[in-house]
C-alpha cells in the first residue's frame, strides 16, 4: 500500500499551495486533505461559538475548501478520521491538532506573516498557543514540526530568532509568491495607476481608519488614477461606498479579479497589511504598507520561476522515506533530480 500524507488547508491560498505541492506527489503517495481544525475542548468552543469568523477553522474557510476539493476531486478527510498518515503537511503550526504530531510533519509557509503586537510577545513570553495572539504573527515559530519550508532567508532568520531551530529551517520558496514576472503577460485592460489593495482589518476585529487611510491614498496619488482591490474578506459594500465618498463616485472599485496582474500594470502600489506587498516588490514597483518596507525588501519570497511547490514536494519525498528526525534529514540530504511524473 502507498504511504498516506495529509495536507492541512486553511485560506484559498493555502489550499491552492498545497494543491500545487501535491500534484508533485500524487502518483508516488495516496494523498488527502482537511481543513485545519482544533482537538482541545477549549479551541472547539471558540470555533463553535462563531467568535473566530475572520479565522481559517471557521465555518465560511471550510466551505470554501470543502467545494475547492470537491471540484478539483481531491480526497477530503476532515478531522483526519478515515486514516493513519505517514506525514502530515501543516498550513499553520499556530493551532495544531495534537493527534497529527506522532508522525513526520512538515510545515509549509503561506504568505506574510502580522506584526508582532504586545498581545503577541507576550504569548510568546508565556509559552501559550500561537492563536491567542490573534494573527499570524507566531506563524512558523513553535518549533513543534520536524521540517519547515521558509519563503527567503529572511524569514528563516526570522522564525529562527524567534523560537524554531535553524537546522529544521529550509529555503524552498512558497508558491503563488515566487514567479512575479508571470503576471506581467495579462489582459488587465488598465495601465499606469495607482493600485490600491486593502485588507480586512476590521473583520478581523482590529483598528483601522479608512477614512484616513482612504485621504492618505489620494494624496499619495497626486492626481493619478486610483484602482482599489478589495480583500475578499472585507464587507464590500461599506468599503466601496467609503472609497467613492473620499476619492469620487466613479473610482473604479474591484471586489474579484486577479491582484497579481492590476499590480503587474499599475505605476505604484498602496497596501495595509497585504502579501501583495511582495508581488510589488519583486516588480520593482513603488510600494507603501503599514509594514516597514525596509524590512519587507529582505523578507520578500524568493523568485525561482514557479518551482517552489516542487521544491516542498522534493523536501516531503525524502523526508517521507528517510530514516530519523527532520533536522538530520535536512543536514545529511542528497539533492537528486525530481522525478516528475507527467
Amino acid at each position: 500500500m502507498r504511504k498516506k500524507i495529509l495536507f492541512l488547508i486553511g485560506s484559498p491560498n493555502q489550499t491552492l499551495q498545497m494543491h500545487q505541492i501535491s500534484n508533485y506527489l500524487k502518483h508516488e503517495y495516496d494523498c488527502w486533505f482537511s481543513q485545519i481544525f482544533p482537538d482541545l475542548l477549549l479551541t472547539k468552543w471558540i470555533v463553535q461559538s462563531g467568535m473566530v469568523e475572520s479565522m481559517v477553522v471557521s465555518r465560511s474557510f471550510k466551505d470554501k475548501a470543502d467545494l475547492y476539493l470537491k471540484e478539483h476531486g481531491l480526497k477530503n478527510d476532515y478531522m483526519a478520521q478515515k486514516n493513519n498518515y505517514d506525514m502530515v503537511v501543516f498550513c499553520s503550526d499556530i493551532m495544531m491538532p495534537r493527534r497529527l504530531l506522532h508522525t513526520k510533519t512538515v510545515w509549509v509557509q503561506e504568505g506574510m506573516t502580522d506584526l508582532l503586537t504586545g498581545v503577541g510577545k507576550m504569548v510568546k513570553a508565556l509559552n501559550l498557543p500561537g492563536y491567542f495572539a490573534m494573527n499570524t504573527a507566531l506563524n512558523g515559530t513553535s518549533n513543534i514540526c520536524d521540517i519547515y519550508c521558509a519563503a527567503s532567508d529572511g524569514y528563516r532568520d526570522r522564525f529562527a530568532t524567534m523560537g524554531t531551530d535553524r537546522q529544521k529551517i529550509v529555503v524552498t520558496g512558497i508558491p503563488n509568491f515566487d514567479n512575479a514576472a508571470q503576471y506581467l503577460h495579462n489582459d488587465f485592460e488598465h495601465h499606469g495607476y495607482v493600485l490600491v489593495a486593502t485588507s480586512d482589518i476590521r473583520e478581523c476585529f482590529r483598528h483601522d481608519n479608512r477614512l484616513a487611510f482612504l485621504r492618505k491614498c489620494k494624496e499619495i496619488a497626486a492626481g493619478k488614477t486610483l484602482i482599489f482591490k478589495l480583500h475578499p474578506n472585507e464587507k464590500k459594500d461599506r468599503a466601496t461606498a467609503e472609497i467613492r465618498r473620499i476619492i469620487g463616485k466613479d473610482t473604479f472599485v474591484y471586489t474579484d479579479g486577479n491582484p497579481n496582474h492590476m499590480i503587474a500594470n499599475c505605476d505604484e502600489l498602496i497596501t495595509q497589511y497585504s502579501t501583495l506587498a511582495y508581488v510589488g516588490i519583486a516588480l520593482g514597483k513603488k510600494v507603501h504598507s503599514y509594514y516597514d518596507i525596509n524590512e519587507l525588501n529582505q523578507l520578500v519570497p524568493v523568485q525561482n520561476g514557479g518551482i517552489s511547490a516542487r521544491n516542498i514536494a522534493e523536501i516531503c519525498r525524502g523526508y517521507i522515506e528517510y530514516e530519523g528526525r527532520g533536522a538530520d534529514y535536512l543536514c545529511h540530504r542528497e539533492m537528486r533530480p525530481l522525478r516528475i511524473v507527467a
